[in-house]
């Protein structure tokens, strides 16, 4: 790729993040001015404690859009796993410690089930995901139809914990980010998912790895959704067969958002992270102004529309 090509690209992406981060600043104005309660300082710690559960799922997404897939079965994943981990730590309670490794090793584990699958069988992602997440949400349903189990008291107290006011949950977010934008930079495994989402073939005669890329990124976003599922356990006291319906197309907002095409090969976590804060905000400033759920996912969906045709046209 031509060095004139990497700074145009660059650049539309530098484009992408001063209009979300323009769009951040509106809405902290318009926020100020509907609501008195909305910069204060109960709610902006709500607000990062929103944050973290679409922030973890959006960052596994964007590993898999920047390889040139997506993962449609991450909301059901992460029903799955609230339902496993009440159930498990109702039953046995002293066994917290069992219990998030094996979350998160089965999280990674359907996740590196749907990359096998994509390169194996050759077929689309979305068709592969689609159909994990009917297996997921099919068999979820069969074991549990209504929200139970418990969790530790001590558990549950993670999920609220603070560092001067400041949850521990968004400290370790905002670390996790940082550190899957340094791998994707600097790394030469981060740098082959850019390869690989730009032009796959090429990547393949150029001997990279690209059936093992693939396994890679769906294993993380796997992962992510594990550590999503992990933090909702905590913060809800429950397991939800269904908590996870809505994080499929939420998980897709901030990607498309923050710049990241469908198509692959370009974006970047800092991208997602502030299409993370913009929808975060946005859902909270209409529950401020009383906008019920289901205008809000109208919202949304517009936005996705909105975002895939303004990239759509510039990269015409």
């Amino acid at each position: 790729m031509s060095a004139l090509a990497v700074d145009l690209r660059r650049n539309r992406l530098m484009v992408s993040y001063l209009i979300v981060a323009s769009l951040l600043i509106a809405l902290v104005v318009a926020g100020g001015l509907l609501s008195d309660r909305f910069l204060t300082w109960r709610n902006i710690g709500n607000l990062f404690q929103q944050l973290v559960v679409l922030g973890m799922v959006s960052l596994g997404q964007t590993f898999v859009v920047l390889m040139g897939g997506i993962d449609l079965a991450i909301g059901s994943l992460v029903s799955a796993l609230t339902v496993f981990l009440a159930n498990f730590l109702q039953w046995r309670p002293d066994l917290v410690w069992l219990a998030l490794p094996l979350a998160l090793v089965a999280a990674a584990g359907v996740g590196m089930v749907n990359g096998l699958l994509t390169v194996v069988l050759r077929v689309h992602p979305l068709i592969v995901t689609l159909g994990m997440s009917s297996i997921i949400f099919g068999g979820t349903l069969m074991y549990r139809k209504e929200p139970g189990g418990s969790v530790p008291r001590a558990f549950a107290d993670v999920a609220y914990a603070t560092v001067f006011g400041i949850p521990v949950s968004a400290i370790v977010l905002v670390a996790i980010f940082a550190l899957a934008g340094l791998w994707l930079q600097r790394t030469r495994s981060g740098r082959t998912i850019y390869f690989v989402g730009g032009d796959r073939e090429a990547a393949r005669l150029n001997g990279l790895p690209v059936d093992r890329i693939v396994v890679l990124a769906y294993a993380l976003s796997g992962l992510c959704a594990g550590v999503a599922a992990i933090f909702l356990t905590a913060r809800t006291g429950v397991g939800d067969p269904r908590i996870g319906a809505a994080l499929t197309l939420q998980s897709i907002t901030p990607v498309v958002v923050g710049g990241t095409i469908l198509a692959g090969g370009r974006g970047g976590v800092l991208g997602t992270f502030l299409g993370v804060l913009l929808v975060t905000m946005l859902n909270n400033l209409l529950n401020f102004v009383n906008v019920s759920s289901y205008v809000q996912w109208v919202i949304q969906g517009f936005i996705i529309i909105v975002a895939v045709g303004i990239h759509t046209a510039k990269r015409r």
